[in-house]
């Protein structure tokens, strides 16, 4: 009767332990709302990832400008096979991919004069209009 005590006193650690590997692990994606660069999220089906800011001419905020600006980000979809398959997205613009398009709808924070905007402070909002 003094094994199984032993034995549930041992193995009750090890199994909560692993149960939070595997509850951490199955978490949930974030959708395509508010996504950092280097972040996987689905947006309405596809599984894409933010890489890298190419271009961000937007008029800052704060100045006075001939040209709106636009931003251009280094996107990756990941297939349902696991193939990573890297595409472009442009501001405002609808970019083919899957069965449908995606559109980057929105770019955080706003351009100012005075700041530079680091790469981690940079949130994305998508929309996938499309399948079947």
């Amino acid at each position: 009767m003094q094994n199984i005590y032993r034995l549930a006193i041992v193995a009750l650690p090890a199994a909560l332990a692993l149960s939070a590997c595997a509850t951490t692990r199955g978490a949930p994606l974030p959708d395509g709302s508010d996504v950092a660069i280097g972040q996987k999220a689905y947006v309405d089906g596809p599984l894409v990832q933010p890489v890298e800011v190419l271009e961000d001419s937007r008029c800052p905020m704060n100045a006075r400008c001939v040209w709106a600006g636009r931003v251009r980000v280094k996107m990756v979809w990941i297939r349902g096979n696991g193939e990573k398959q890297p595409f472009e997205v442009t501001l405002g613009e609808s970019t083919p991919i899957a069965d449908g398009a995606i559109t980057l709808e929105s770019v955080r924070p706003e351009k100012m004069t005075n700041l530079t905007i680091k790469p981690s402070d940079y949130r994305f909002s998508f929309r996938f209009a499309g399948g079947l």
